[in-house]
């Protein structure tokens, strides 16, 4: 409730619509919650630069600024220093919780949880004794994502790398644009895609999008600007992504540098507090959308070229911070479910997330110090098992909570099927 406040009250209800669906999908929106539960428990004060929000959805192919395909943590909306079991424990319990939500068994949910433990302890061994420019250069690329994949679902990753790669600016204008005249205007899919005249605040848009632009402009180093300031904008719209984001300011902003054949989509999302705030202080950053993209450059080392911050007053006492991106260049998010993830092909994903997560943690912190109390023992294995399993349970007893308050009405769900 405290998260909908700040946020646009219209679309609170596909948040909670998309939280409600299983139990997986409401612990991906309960990044909150689980903060609050972490805060509780003792911890080993071994700071790094956590990812915030970290689940087995939480990660993805995506093309360096040498357009290398890479594999890593893919979104950092929560990011602070802390301590880095908090990402851990996320992680091995949101492996459960999809295992369970996709009916696999007990016996599957140990293997996904020792194989991301197990990765992020060998790797986590090996970074300890790297040199730290070394380390920095240190990338998971297309080969080492083969080795890690049983010949059995060699042909399913083919198909992913191969659609990854394949999403380009072309791909995109074709897919969310289409010609209106003589110009391209990105097409309305209410309520998930749309165009709009006034913030929340009663502002012009238009208005605000040619400041949001400006100052963003001149927070990009001076290669990047130059290239940047080649686009014109043509059209931006309201986005809903995701589930954690859902009702926060999100908008794909579209513009054309030498030609209709020479396009450029640009993401923003308005960035907040992060969750972990009131446990782990405040950030250093003022601005919050600075806050996510240092995060994101510690965390994942490649990310793409216009990454960069800004902010906007849109009145006397209302500033809102964000950051952008580019929406879909060479970028492949991991899916749960249909078409993505499956029972079968899991414990090959989860030796990936250990090492992706142990990477992010040795880039921003003591990879020593981790490594020493990780052990070289099944112990560190089985303790982070027992608490997965257990935290599943917590999990599925708060989802029934969430469930019976939107039964009774308590809770406001989007009914219509407009959700993907």
């Amino acid at each position: 409730r405290s998260q909908a406040e700040t946020r646009i009250s219209e679309y609170i209800p596909i948040r909670h619509a998309r939280m409600a669906a299983d139990p997986f999908a409401f612990f991906r929106g309960g990044a909150a919650i689980m903060a609050q539960d972490l805060a509780n428990q003792a911890s080993t004060n071994i700071l790094v630069q956590l990812c915030g929000d970290m689940h087995v959805s939480n990660f993805g192919l995506f093309g360096t600024a040498e357009h290398r395909l890479v594999f890593g943590i893919n979104d950092f909306d929560e990011t602070l220093p802390g301590s880095w079991e908090w990402d851990m424990k996320r992680l091995v319990a949101s492996a459960v919780i999809a295992c369970e939500t996709l009916g696999g068994s007990p016996a599957l949910s140990k293997k996904l949880v020792y194989r991301i433990s197990s990765e992020y302890r060998k790797r986590m061994a090996g970074y300890a004794q790297m040199p730290y420019l070394d380390l920095a250069q240190q990338f998971t690329g297309e080969k080492d994502i083969r080795k890690h994949f049983n010949s059995v679902h060699q042909k399913k990753l083919d198909a992913y790398l191969k659609e990854t790669k394949g999403q380009n600016n072309i791909q995109i204008l074709e897919k969310l644009t289409k010609l209106v005249g003589k110009n391209r205007k990105i097409i309305n899919k209410p309520p998930l895609i749309e165009h709009f005249d006034k913030s929340i605040h009663g502002r012009s848009m238009a208005h605000l999008v040619d400041k949001a632009l400006l100052n963003y402009s001149f927070t990009l180093l001076a290669d990047r600007q130059a290239l940047f300031q080649r686009y014109t904008l043509q059209d931006y719209a309201r986005k809903v992504v995701g589930v954690g984001s859902v009702g926060t300011t999100c908008m794909v902003l579209y513009f054309v540098g030498d030609g209709q054949k020479d396009p450029l989509f640009l993401q923003y999302k308005e960035a907040q507090e992060s969750v972990l705030t009131p446990y782990l202080g405040k950030s250093i950053y003022p601005n919050m959308g600075h806050r996510v993209v240092a995060g994101q450059r510690l965390l994942q080392g490649a990310p793409d070229i216009f990454l960069n911050s800004g902010s906007i007053k849109e009145g006397a006492d209302v500033t809102q911070h964000f950051y952008l991106r580019q929406l879909r260049d060479m970028k492949g998010g991991i899916v749960v479910g249909p078409n993505g993830v499956s029972l079968k092909n899991f414990p090959d994903y989860c030796r990936l997330f250990g090492w992706a997560l142990a990477l992010g943690h040795a880039r921003s912190g003591d990879a020593a110090m981790i490594s020493g109390y990780c052990g070289e023992t099944r112990e560190f294995d089985e303790a982070m098992y027992s608490f997965a399993k257990s935290y599943a349970k917590q999990n599925q007893a708060d989802y029934e909570i969430f469930c019976n308050a939107v039964k009774s009405g308590k809770i406001q769900v989007e009914k219509k099927k407009i959700l993907k």
